[in-house]
């Protein structure tokens, strides 16, 4: 009999959280799978906390991680898949705008040996504006990096153990796991849902935070800014040599011409600009480098009902039992 792990990343989602936990009940307690919930609590300020604990002392299949501070999705995403011990491992957010009546249509994905099968969503309900900008984060992504990501493809997927085991040997800091899930292959299935808006609390995501997403996205995953700032310096330059070629013809035929405040001018903003976009460029990759060289952790855990190394254990014993 497989097992389904469920990781459910929340932040401030004190009245989703028995909601999605009452959503996927249903759909799996009269399955053929045994499962378990591993909520990671992303160092909520509300009740969510309290939410969980409620939840674990009436099932045993809720299991919880709750960090000591806000570290963020991806490593809320990281420390549940290091506490899954299920053959398949299902990523949901918490905010039920991930349908539940889609996992048995994962499972049966899974059970044709997929290793990950992906729920897509279109973008009914979304503002032009937003739609706009998702479309040319897309877009550059998929120009710049080598790998290519696909417009709807979340986190919202199930993952077979290999693609977890795979995706856990990944250890940097500057996680991007949209990248990470296409970086690691394996085999894929789509399947493809309409979009549902957030019924239940509001959107921890800001213009801003999106803004940095992308810059992450686009620089986790490539060297290409830098290629480019190449580029521009080149070009800049024999377009300096070229004027300055123009410029020397003119006095050599016509003397020395005074006045010049507006190309002058221009030349500094110019150059000026480049030079601070290059830096900018460069100073984003060194940044990641000082914070992978650090080697601090993901995230610390404040508080937890499951012993991650006694799992791991259990898990090991596990296999070899089915070997």
């Amino acid at each position: 009999m497989s097992k389904i792990s469920f990781i459910l990343p929340a932040y401030n989602e004190e009245e989703n959280v028995p909601r999605i936990y009452e959503a996927i009940d249903r759909e799996v307690r009269e399955s053929k799978y045994d499962y378990e919930f591993i909520y990671v609590d992303d160092g909520s300020k509300d009740r969510t906390l309290e939410r969980i604990r409620e939840l674990q002392q009436k099932d045993n299949h809720v299991n919880y991680v709750s960090f000591s501070r806000n570290f963020g999705k991806e490593a809320a995403i990281y420390a549940g898949l290091q506490h899954a011990t299920g053959d398949a491992v299902i990523l949901m957010d918490s905010d039920l705008q991930h349908p539940p009546s889609l996992i048995m249509d994962m499972m049966k994905g899974f059970e044709e040996g997929y290793h990950q099968v992906i729920a897509c969503r279109d973008r009914r309900g979304e503002s032009m504006v937003y739609r706009g900008i998702t479309n040319t984060f897309y877009r550059m992504m998929n120009k710049l990096s080598t790998v290519e990501l696909q417009n709807g493809a979340g986190d919202f997927r199930l993952l077979s153990r290999q693609a977890v085991d795979a995706l856990l040997s990944l250890s940097e800091n500057n996680r991007f796991s949209k990248g990470l899930f296409e970086w690691i292959g394996l085999s894929k299935k789509n399947i493809y849902y309409e979009n549902v808006e957030r019924q239940f609390g509001e959107t921890k995501w800001s213009v801003s935070m999106l803004f940095s997403y992308a810059v992450d996205g686009i620089l986790s995953f490539n060297t290409k800014p830098l290629r480019i700032c190449l580029y521009l310096g080149l070009l800049t330059m024999l377009s300096g040599i070229a004027y300055i070629a123009i410029m020397l013809g003119g006095i050599f035929f016509k003397g020395i011409d005074v006045p010049g405040y507006f190309t002058t001018i221009s030349a500094i903003l110019v150059l000026g600009g480049l030079q601070l976009m290059s830096l900018g460029v460069i100073g984003e990759y060194i940044g990641r480098i000082y914070c992978e060289v650090k080697r601090r952790p993901h995230y610390i855990v404040g508080e937890t009902n499951v012993n991650r190394a006694l799992r791991v254990v259990s898990m090991e014993k596990s296999k070899v039992k089915s070997k």
